[in-house]
């Protein structure tokens, strides 16, 4: 149990959010979640009565969403805590999103909006503030090593752009009372309470399921794979780590076993539904650009962080749920973050 604590998480109805508000609840936290509903806000509804949750409809790029969420008949029971921390997880996610919204405003949310949450962080006394953040930073790999964080940053998107940006305003408030820590994370995916499809394994295993047919891009390109619950336990641990230790800190969110090629994942896709056609093409499609292999030395020494589930394990869950039924109709828009937004 974790007694009074209480974790503040802006986006708290999306892929990562969603699946971290229930550990925390889990585990005894009290939880507040902040999120717009651009994507619905149904995996929420199940927290609903828990008695140490709670829900604010709001949006991010207000300057007051953070103080006001706190405010009115929670605040004066005297029975929820200040925030000891804040997970901003909110954002236009992903370079398909990105694109679709435009620079201007794909700045307001990711950058803007990060400023605005830290900020109010800070004057509410909150001692830490973790970042969603991610590896598409580091764009290509020059030299073909693996990136570290202390790597160049070669963006190749719109998307990475916006997420170095608000990375460079937070490491320059590293001394102030909000303590803020990065984390890169990895191409997420596997099953959460607001799955998304849109995501390389995740659609590869869509489509082959319901096409029997996978069309493949850059297919020598090498990319960095992390379960969306092991994503939630390392979160945790950097929510559970001595603010000195983490302090101004970035951390690569991943393993080195889940470093692969598009080939590799094609293959593991294969041996659980071996009767799928693959199509290859070489063409570049103007999107986020990544050929990468990536160290996470740093988050396994300094939090003791180890993926306990791989791509194969989030291929055979994926295909129970579709099997199963249990999401009815993968292929709508509201599992996809760049088609939504593009309505």
């Amino acid at each position: 149990m974790s007694d009074q604590r209480h974790i503040l998480i802006t986006g708290g109805a999306g892929y990562i959010g969603s699946l971290l508000t229930s550990e925390l609840l889990r585990s005894g936290f009290f939880v507040t979640v902040i999120d717009s509903l651009l994507f619905g806000g149904e995996c929420l509804v199940p927290f609903l009565p828990h008695p140490r949750f709670r829900f604010v409809k709001a949006d991010v790029t207000d300057r007051r969403a953070v103080r006001d969420s706190l405010r009115g008949e929670y605040a004066s029971s005297g029975q929820w805590p200040i925030p000891e921390a804040v997970v901003h997880l909110a954002a236009i996610v992903g370079f398909p999103a990105c694109q679709a919204v435009g620079r201007q405003v794909s700045w307001q949310f990711n950058v803007e909006a990060t400023k605005l949450v830290f900020q109010q962080a800070c004057d509410l006394g909150v001692k830490r503030l973790l970042f969603s953040s991610t590896y598409s930073n580091y764009g290509m790999a020059p030299d073909g090593k693996p990136v570290t964080e202390q790597s160049p940053l070669n963006p190749q998107s719109l998307y990475a752009e916006t997420k170095i940006a608000a990375e460079e305003y937070l490491l320059g408030q590293s001394a102030a009372e909000t303590s803020p820590v990065l984390l890169r994370l990895a191409t997420l995916y596997g099953i959460s309470p607001r799955t998304r499809f849109d995501l390389i394994v995740n659609q590869f295993v869509l489509d082959a399921y319901t096409k029997r047919q996978l069309l493949i891009y850059q297919r020598g390109y090498s990319r960095s794979f992390v379960h969306v619950r092991d994503v939630v336990r390392g979160m945790i641990l950097a929510l559970d780590a001595p603010l000195e230790k983490v302090r101004g800190q970035i951390y690569n969110l991943g393993a080195e076993n889940g470093n692969y090629t598009k080939d590799q994942i094609v293959d593991l896709v294969l041996r659980r539904m071996p009767e799928t056609v693959v199509e290859y093409r070489d063409l570049t499609f103007g999107g986020d650009m990544r050929d990468i292999t990536v160290s996470f030395s740093k988050i396994r020494r300094d939090l003791g962080f180890e993926t306990e589930f791989d791509v194969d394990d989030g291929i055979r869950d994926l295909l129970f749920v579709l099997k199963a039924g249990l999401i009815r109709n993968p292929m709508d828009e509201r599992y996809r973050n760049a088609q939504f937004i593009v309505q």
